[in-house]
């Protein structure tokens, strides 16, 4: 057993934050996905928003981006299709493909669900100055830059 520096005690810290983060997270994405669709997933909730923020895309470019292999997007894809929430068209450059992009509603729905969240967001930051959300936004940054750039090989994250 190794003796606790100060270090240490700072990192333990900032594992027991990050894991209260993780679980507001979990909670509010499956929050905000109830008020985009009440069935539907977290997951595909993610993947929803991805979409948006990306366009439309191939189901292979989904697969790549989230790391799951073809048949579970597709099966993600095909409940989100269901619910009305993506649209299917031909690829232009390979009319053997599939683009997969946001429905209409489903983006209308998203970014109400994201302003909504935001106002809230922001009545719970009220006291915070411009100065902190800066410096907590730029911190956030760093950390998920370090982490993304230097991923532990045996360490679980």
């Amino acid at each position: 057993m190794t003796e606790a520096s100060p270090r240490t005690d700072r990192l333990r810290g900032l594992e027991q934050e990050v894991g209260v983060m993780v679980r507001r997270i979990r909670r509010v994405i499956r929050l905000r996905a109830q008020a985009v669709h009440p069935e539907l997933p977290s997951s595909s909730y993610l993947m929803l928003s991805w979409l948006i923020t990306h366009g439309a895309q191939r189901s292979s470019a989904m697969a790549e981006a989230f790391g799951i292999d073809k048949g579970a997007i597709s099966r993600q894809l095909q409940h989100l299709v269901e619910l009305d929430l993506v649209d299917r068209s031909p690829d232009p450059d390979d009319g053997r493909a599939t683009l997969i992009s946001a429905s209409a509603a489903a983006a209308d729905r998203m970014a109400a669900v994201a302003d909504e969240r935001r106002r809230w967001l922001d009545a719970r930051l009220g006291d915070w100055s411009e100065a902190d959300l800066d410096t907590f936004v730029e911190l956030l940054r760093r950390y998920n830059h370090a982490l993304e750039e230097h991923p532990p090989e045996r360490a679980l994250h």
